[in-house]
């Protein structure tokens, strides 16, 4: 699965975000825990300055989240990273998705920026639960 990495406003930014191959494995330091989900993935047009970040989700067969994490493009080389999501479930994982909202963005609270709380935000990042 491939996505194009979106702003606030919802323009592209000339980035991919990509899940490269996924598996349920036992995470190798703790290997007595339940399955966890093994995402391999990859950002192609990030820059070092930007390094944009998107969610990643563990789905069941609905497209409900199971697990999910915000994972972060490391400069300007296209490079495979991976990440470990607990799910309490690994048995309903049908799949792993990418929100292509850039999360990067440090969010200003209303206390902070009184004016207008920090202007535009993205969208709260996905949770447990949220239909994808």
């Amino acid at each position: 699965m491939k996505v194009e990495v979106e702003n606030t406003s919802g323009q592209l930014l000339g980035v991919t975000a990509e899940v490269v191959d996924w598996r349920l494995e036992p995470h190798p330091q703790v290997p007595t825990e339940d399955d966890r989900v093994h995402v391999h993935y990859r950002f192609d047009g990030a820059d070092e300055v930007s390094r944009p970040a998107v969610d990643v989700c563990a789905v069941d067969r609905n497209r409900v989240a199971l697990g999910c994490q915000t994972v972060y493009s490391s400069g300007g080389w296209p490079e495979q990273f991976d990440e470990w999501l607990v799910v309490e479930h690994p048995e309903q994982v049908a799949g792993v998705l990418l929100i292509p909202n850039d999360q990067s963005f440090d969010r200003p609270t209303c206390e902070r920026d009184v004016k207008d709380g920090g202007g535009i935000h993205p969208p709260e990042p996905a949770r447990r639960g949220d239909q994808l």
